[in-house]
């Protein structure tokens, strides 16, 4: 269960529906003896706050890691972050995974009061928090931490983006790079699903980019849709990105599964090894259609 760089693979579920402790409890332990690797959660306004709801899930559970997939880092004070996710980490036993992110969503910045600064401004303040969070967590600035993390160099940090740039970061700096899958309308207002031949360059891209870091970092795709063999011409949305696809390029697309769970497991493989692809995930309403999967790879 092996894929091109010859890394184990992880299955990651994204969870955001639960709304009081007993539903994200049940949830955590669900997804741990369903056999998922990492449960993450998002970082929006409106939802819960992810590093309480990271320690909530880690007690719940014994074994499972707890990430966010992703933290919108312009929320944050690099330092401040540092020290929160040490506090996590070490509460946690090391369980702790972060995804970071420069923000894409107008709406939550409008929200929080914070200004809606250029794709520059966004990203050199992802790159600063990088920084920061390499410098304090895993370097000489834990001795000042009480309490240091419990992983030794820090929890793992995933970059995830669309970008040129958010990407080359992720190449330079990243244990995990996170591709969404999507990519911008024309018009510059709002995602949609990309295309094979856009994905393909991005991974491409990026890989290139790794040289000789490349059997050291994971790449994480999102399972958008779990599907029954059926018609794909009836699938008109995946999950609030827009869609011009048809069903034929849909079908090529790493981030959706069609058919048996043997079927999905097929072509998991087939496109981990082609895009070299070791993480995937899934996002919680394809959780119980993604198990059968993983018992099938498993």
């Amino acid at each position: 269960m092996t894929s091109l760089h010859h890394r184990p693979l992880r299955f990651g579920l994204g969870v955001f529906t639960p709304r009081t402790r007993a539903d994200w409890v049940a949830k955590a332990r669900r997804a741990e003896s369903l056999g998922f690797d990492v449960v993450s959660v998002s970082d929006h306004l409106g939802m819960p706050a992810p590093m309480t709801t990271l320690a909530l899930a880690a007690e719940a559970t014994e074994r499972i890691r707890v990430g966010t997939l992703v933290l919108n880092t312009q929320f944050y004070n690099p330092t401040v972050l540092a020290r929160d996710i040490a506090t996590v980490d070490h509460y946690t036993g090391g369980r702790v995974e972060i995804g970071l992110g420069a923000g894409y969503d107008k709406a939550q910045f409008d929200a929080a009061g914070l200004p809606w600064s250029a794709p520059r401004e966004r990203v050199d303040h992802l790159e600063r928090t990088v920084e920061e969070l390499r410098r304090i967590l895993g370097g000489p600035g834990r001795a000042g931490l009480t309490p240091p993390p419990d992983q030794p160099h820090g929890p793992p940090l995933m970059i995830a983006g669309r970008g040129r740039r958010v990407l080359r970061l992720a190449a330079e700096h990243a244990d995990i790079i996170g591709f969404t899958g999507t990519v911008p309308v024309r018009d510059g207002e709002g995602l949609r699903l990309g295309g094979l031949d856009e994905i393909t360059r991005q991974v491409d891209e990026v890989r290139a980019l790794l040289g000789d870091r490349a059997r050291d970092v994971e790449l994480n795709v999102p399972i958008h849709r779990v599907l029954a063999s059926g018609p794909l011409g009836d699938v008109t949305d995946v999950w609030q990105n827009n869609l011009d696809l048809d069903a034929a390029e849909l079908a090529q697309l790493p981030s959706i599964l069609i058919g048996s769970p043997r079927d999905c497991a097929d072509q998991l493989r087939e496109r981990g090894e082609r895009f070299g692809l070791t993480y995937f995930s899934v996002l919680e309403p394809e959780m119980e259609a993604f198990a059968k999967v993983i018992e099938e790879l498993r």
